[in-house]
């Protein structure tokens, strides 16, 4: 939401817990960051957030990636805080695409 009218974010999901996931629901493992079922439990976990937050904090819309942050690929400090400026440059399609729906 950086000097932007509303707040949105990127996703990562934990690899373990999304196979778990999958496996609990008889999905397949592939693709599972586009998947409509781990779209829609982010979005229960967003509006859950959401209602304990001032208007002005809250996530207007969301993108799951497919991979998630790390260290490796320079998206994480040691210390595992995210690089901004790292990721607002990778990930800019992505978040354009949030402002521009």
């Amino acid at each position: 939401g950086d000097r932007r009218k509303f707040l949105t974010a990127l996703v990562t999901l934990d690899p373990e817990a999304l196979t778990a996931f999958a496996k609990e629901r008889g999905l397949s493992t592939s693709d599972l960051h586009a998947s409509p079922q781990i779209n829609a439990e982010i979005q229960r976990a967003v509006d859950e957030v959401n209602q304990e937050l001032a208007r002005v904090e809250t996530v207007k819309k969301f993108t799951v990636l497919e991979k998630p942050f790390s260290i490796d690929a320079g998206e994480l400090t040691p210390t595992l805080k995210v690089k901004r400026k790292v990721v607002n440059e990778r990930y800019a399609r992505e978040i354009e695409a949030m402002y521009s729906e």
